[in-house]
């Protein structure tokens, strides 16, 4: 299979199997519109015919060998080897949670898939003791996982912050014993972040993401504090010290865009401009009856923006400087592993989330669907089937992932998203698709321009 398009003067190949990409002439890019596998030795004559009226017959001929050559090198047509196996790795060990530390939040973003922090199911804060069962989980269920990752979310986790240190202590107590290393992430709106919380985060915490939509006016649009104010000004002093604090520990400022924003190349560079230099600015997902909701009608004006936002890039780096943009990082040389390629994220396989009442979820968007309940740490119960489930419910099981070219990249795309949009953790929500295609489009050439300047 391969997927061609053009894009700011490239006419790009991507071969989906092999992962390789090539930026062809616009000969060779015709020519792969006449021709399928398996290919003849000498170009059909048809097809010589069909070019002629564009191309020279001796241009036509050693166009054909060269695709040839590459076909027979497997990185052009290349076979699918994968799915054989997506079957036969399933059984994962859990190495990821997340800790939902705190089921309240002192923000109330109009956004917010958690209803404003309790996740619908009242406002309360997790135990230190529902925390240790949480740990003891995790290193019971990690079989031979030496490196172990464990989010502490929310709600907003700052509002139970004296818990996440006590749960950071009693982890890395038992790290020895059970031949673990534990990696701490910590999402948080900032409101409520110190210099002594700033010192903790930046000692202990592996990755800190801290959320901020992006420009002021975008930002205090929705993500409001229980008065009705904004939150922009408390927070952006607070994340420049811990930034600057930080060192090369790595972190990146998480923003969101609407139908109210949907020129977010301009709330990236807002925060480039505010001294972040490691952003993601992503889109909301819900119910197309909200009024901030993005729809398939908005899909035109994304794509543009998407564009636009890697122009800006190209731009910004002639001037010397780099920033990373999270959703065009993009690894063409070595991608992630075959099994992450298959089945994405690992939620409800090795990835949970864990409540303050100790039940367990699939992933942190899954919390309160009492349906993709797995279990509880208090009575010591857990679905195994349903993670031998959620195990096979990779780009194979999932029908308009199979023939779909961006399959290896997005993995299947969110469970939480085609379980709560499209009905069915195994089929996809379009919209979200068709984003994230135009994403990957993007940042294929945004590498390839890159590649050509080094």
């Amino acid at each position: 299979m391969i997927h061609k398009y053009k894009l700011c003067g490239y006419n790009v190949v991507l071969d989906v199997n092999s992962g390789g990409v090539h930026l062809v002439d616009e000969l060779t890019y015709d020519m792969l519109d006449n021709i399928a596998p398996p290919l003849a030795k000498v170009c059909p004559e048809n097809v010589v015919e069909k070019l002629s009226r564009f191309y020279n017959k001796e241009d036509i001929l050693s166009c054909y060998e060269e695709i040839l050559e590459a076909y027979q090198e497997k990185i052009l047509f290349s076979e699918d080897d994968y799915e054989k196996y997506a079957n036969h790795a399933v059984a994962s060990p859990i190495k990821a949670m997340c800790l939902n530390i705190a089921h309240d939040c002192n923000l109330r973003c109009e956004y917010c898939f958690a209803s404003t922090g309790d996740f619908g199911e009242g406002r309360k804060l997790m135990t230190f003791e529902t925390g240790k069962k949480a740990i003891d989980f995790l290193l019971n269920m990690s079989g031979d996982r030496e490196n172990l990752e464990l989010d502490f979310f929310g709600g907003e986790p700052l509002m139970n912050f004296e818990t996440v240190k006590k749960i950071v202590e009693y982890a890395r107590s038992r790290e020895k014993e059970y031949g673990k290393h534990f990696r701490f992430t910590i999402t948080t709106n900032g409101m409520l972040l110190t210099d002594d919380k700033i010192e903790f985060i930046n000692r202990e915490m592996s990755n800190v993401v801290l959320s901020i939509d992006g420009r002021k006016e975008v930002n205090d649009r929705m993500r409001k504090r229980v008065d009705g104010s904004g939150s922009y000004d408390k927070i952006v002093p607070m994340y420049k010290k811990l930034v600057q604090q930080r060192g090369d520990k790595e972190y990146y400022v998480r923003g969101t865009y609407t139908k109210y924003n949907i020129d977010f190349s301009n709330d990236v560079f807002s925060l480039l401009d505010e001294g972040f230099d490691q952003i993601s600015v992503e889109p909301v997902m819900s119910d197309s009856n909200e009024p901030y909701a993005i729809t398939e009608a908005d899909l035109p004006a994304i794509f543009k923006e998407y564009e636009n936002l890697m122009n800006k890039i190209v731009e910004h780096e002639k001037t010397g400087k780099k920033f990373n943009f999270f959703h065009f990082m993009l690894d063409l040389d070595q991608g992630p592993c075959a099994i992450k390629r298959l089945r994405g994220c690992g939620c409800g396989n090795d990835y949970v989330a864990i409540t303050p009442d100790g039940d367990i979820y699939p992933c942190h968007q899954f919390v309160g669907m009492e349906e993709y309940k797995m279990g509880n740490l208090d009575d010591e119960t857990f679905n195994l089937d349903m993670k031998a489930d959620f195990a096979k419910a990779h780009i194979y099981s999932k029908p308009d992932c199979r023939n779909c070219w961006a399959k290896f990249y997005c993995s299947g795309g969110c469970n939480a998203n085609n379980y709560q949009y499209a009905g069915d953790i195994r089929k996809s929500h379009k919209l979200s698709c068709e984003i994230e295609k135009k994403r990957l489009e993007c940042a294929i050439v945004l590498k390839a321009i890159r590649m050509e300047k080094d």
